[in-house]
C-alpha cells in the first residue's frame, strides 16, 4: 500500500455489554484515526454458538462466523478492543477466534492486528492483551507492538452518561497509536 490509499480497518470488540467502555472506545476510533484510515465495526460476535467440532462437521460454519471471517479477510488490518476477564481473554472473543481459526484461507494469516483494552483497574487490561497476542500468533497474525494502548482508570476517562472518551491525554495517545498502526500496515503491504 502506497501510504496514500485509504486503509480499510475492521474493529472487533470483545465485550457484548450495552454500556461497555471497550465498545465506547471502538466507536471513538474513527474520530481519532488518521484521515486515510477508515474504521468500520466487524459483524457482531454475540450470536456465534460455542465452538463444537460436531456442530461444524454437521452444519458447517455458522453465518456469523463466515461474516466475521469475510470482514477480516477483506480488511487491510484489524483492531481488537477488549476487556480483561479473569486475567485473560473474554470467552465470547476467544470463542469467535476459535471458530475463525478453523476457516480455510485463514483470514488472520499475515493480517496486521492492533490491540487495545479498557479497564477500571490500573493495568488497563494488560494481561488480556498478552494472552490475546499468543492466540494471534497461532493464527499467523502480524500483531502491532508499540505503542500499546491500555486505558486504565477508565471510569474517570469516559463520560458516565454518553460513554464518550473525554480524557484528552488518552485521546491523543490512542490517536498516536492509530497513526503508528497505519504506518505498520503500509510497511507490511509494501
Amino acid at each position: 500500500m502506497s501510504g496514500k490509499e485509504k486503509l480499510n480497518i475492521v474493529g472487533l470488540c470483545g465485550s457484548l455489554r450495552a454500556g461497555s467502555l471497550n465498545h465506547a472506545l471502538l466507536r471513538t476510533l474513527p474520530d481519532l484515526a488518521p484521515d486515510r484510515m477508515s474504521i468500520t465495526e466487524a459483524p457482531s460476535i454475540g450470536k456465534i454458538p460455542l465452538y463444537n467440532a460436531d456442530l461444524q462437521n454437521q452444519s458447517g460454519f455458522p453465518a456469523e462466523v463466515t461474516a466475521l471471517a469475510d470482514a477480516v479477510r477483506a480488511a487491510d488490518g484489524v483492531i481488537i478492543v477488549s476487556p480483561e476477564y479473569n486475567y485473560s481473554v473474554p470467552g465470547v472473543l476467544k470463542n469467535a477466534l476459535d471458530w475463525v481459526s478453523r476457516v480455510e484461507d485463514q483470514p488472520f494469516k499475515a493480517k496486521p492486528v492492533c490491540l487495545q483494552s479498557v479497564s477500571p483497574g490500573a493495568l488497563g487490561g494488560a494481561r488480556m492483551q498478552y494472552h490475546l497476542r499468543q492466540v494471534m500468533v497461532f493464527l499467523g497474525a502480524d500483531v502491532f507492538t508499540t505503542p500499546e494502548v491500555f486505558v486504565g482508570g477508565a471510569m474517570q476517562k469516559f463520560d458516565e452518561e454518553t460513554l464518550a472518551l473525554t480524557d484528552e491525554g488518552t485521546r491523543e495517545f490512542v490517536s498516536k497509536q492509530l497513526g503508528a498502526f497505519a504506518e505498520y500496515v503500509d510497511r507490511l503491504s509494501a
